[in-house]
């Protein structure tokens, strides 16, 4: 084989969320996909929610990766997701129903253990069991994620690829339900799951996505040699991983850029640049500690600013989203469990109008100041904000794709989050349009070197 003929390896991007999720990921992903060929989800289940507005046209997703609305690019989940089939199909249809193509054009991993409806049951069931005992609910979206995660470690799950042999699949699910029924009835007091009704829809599922079953990692590693560009799309948020984020308060997956690779068959030499999505504010959904909350739901205060300017409805639960100042000792965390390469601040446009801004630096815990966000939600909840107050600006930053036409205080203000986490700004969203982004340096060159 001559030198010629060798195709140059595609270079791959991670796109994760630095603070609680709800950053903007989905946008990112999308605006980044017109300059990849492929784009992989590597953690999390149907929990995560990516709204894009394409044309003023709005589209939610929350299991297919946000690749899928540019045409022409393949898009992969990898054995790291969690697997409802049922809300796939959901999705597939609803995407078919206004014109996209997926089908075809959709790889999903043979190793993906399935979220059942025993798993949702169980989520629903020990959430109302925390409430009546009196202890504060982990926030869950009772989707069956961290259930299904459980069997997944240990070593119960049932896996996309038993749906290709019925057999091995019924006796799996038998033995997988009488555990799950009897924890229903006899510890959580709710009813029982039918093996017929559950083993019926599975086989039906199953016909309908053998097309789409695949060696995942296989493929990933075969187009990459090829040239093909990927991007790694993350679901929720550093600050929600298991290991990493405000433990118990967190999600049942790793959402860190690292487990790009775990969760897609991927060697993490192939992971090139690594992109940290970042709201130019914090929210929060659910239960657990906020160091920078503010007052969200009282008319005519910054926290209701931006709870209402900013839309913060939560996408998959429709739940209000807790919204609070910026916080870059949280954000110096995520880069040091990421290893950022580069920043993309979101929604700076819903700071437009707030005279005074506030960024918090570190906190006062216990009597010690720290730079850096604690680990554990017990430290966290004890952590007074230090703040550092900058102005506001008036004019709109709606629609502005230059940095130059920023309003020099929104400058400023970019500035010192750099300053203070040592990770530069290379892209920034003004509006949830796909072409409201400004560009300052391009992930895939950056990769490149």
């Amino acid at each position: 084989m001559t030198q010629q003929s060798i195709a140059a390896p595609g270079r791959n991007v991670v796109v994760v969320g630095t603070q609680w999720g709800d950053e903007g990921k989905g946008k990112l992903v999308d605006w980044l996909t017109g300059m990849s060929q492929g784009v992989v989800r590597f953690q999390g289940g149907h929990n995560a929610g990516h709204t894009l507005v394409i044309n003023g046209v709005k589209t939610a997703l929350n299991l297919i990766p946000s690749g899928i609305m540019r045409p022409g690019v393949k898009c992969y989940i990898g054995n790291g997701v969690v697997l409802s089939t049922e809300q796939l199909f959901k999705e597939i249809e609803r995407l078919e129903a206004i014109g996209v193509e997926v089908r075809s054009r959709l790889r999903v991993s043979e190793a993906c253990p399935l979220i059942l409806p025993f798993h949702a049951a169980l989520d629903v069931a020990r959430e109302a069991v925390r409430e009546n005992a009196g202890s504060e609910k982990i926030g869950t979206t009772g989707k069956g994620i961290g259930p299904a995660y459980e069997d997944k470690i240990a070593r119960r799950a049932l896996r996309v690829q038993d749906l290709k042999y019925p057999e091995r699949f019924a006796a799996k699910l038998r033995v997988l339900l009488e555990l799950h029924n009897h924890i229903l009835t006899t510890w959580l007091h709710a009813p029982a799951i039918d093996f017929d009704s559950v083993y019926a829809r599975a086989m039906e599922d199953a016909e309908r996505l053998k097309p789409m079953m695949a060696d995942v990692s296989r493929e990933l590693n075969d187009a990459n040699r090829d040239g093909a560009n990927l991007l790694f799309e993350g679901a929720q948020g550093t600050l929600l991983d298991i290991d990493h984020g405000t433990y118990p308060y967190v999600t049942s997956s790793n959402c860190v850029a690292g487990n790009a690779a775990a969760g897609s068959g991927v060697g993490p030499g192939m992971l090139h640049y690594i992109l940290g999505i970042t709201k130019a504010y914090c929210t929060r959904v659910g239960g657990g500690p906020f160091p920078t909350e503010l007052d969200w739901q009282t008319p005519g205060t910054v926290g209701y600013h931006l709870s209402t300017v900013g839309a913060e409805k939560g996408v998959v639960t429709g739940r209000s989203r807790r919204c609070g100042w910026f916080d870059a000792a949280l954000l110096k965390r995520s880069a040091q469990v990421n290893g950022l390469s580069g920043l993309c601040i979101t929604k700076l446009d819903v700071l437009d109008g707030i005279d005074e801004l506030k960024l918090c630096t570190g906190y006062e815990l216990d009597g010690h100041i720290t730079d850096i966000l604690p680990m554990g939600a017990e430290e966290i909840s004890r952590c007074v904000p230090i703040y550092e107050t900058l102005p506001g600006w008036s004019q709109s930053s709606v629609g502005v794709t230059k940095y130059e036409q920023l309003p020099a205080a929104a400058q400023h203000y970019l500035r010192r989050i750099e300053e203070i986490t040592g990770v530069p700004i290379h892209m920034i969203s003004t509006s949830p349009d796909r072409d409201h982004t400004i560009l300052l340096r391009n992930p895939y060159a950056a990769a490149a070197g």
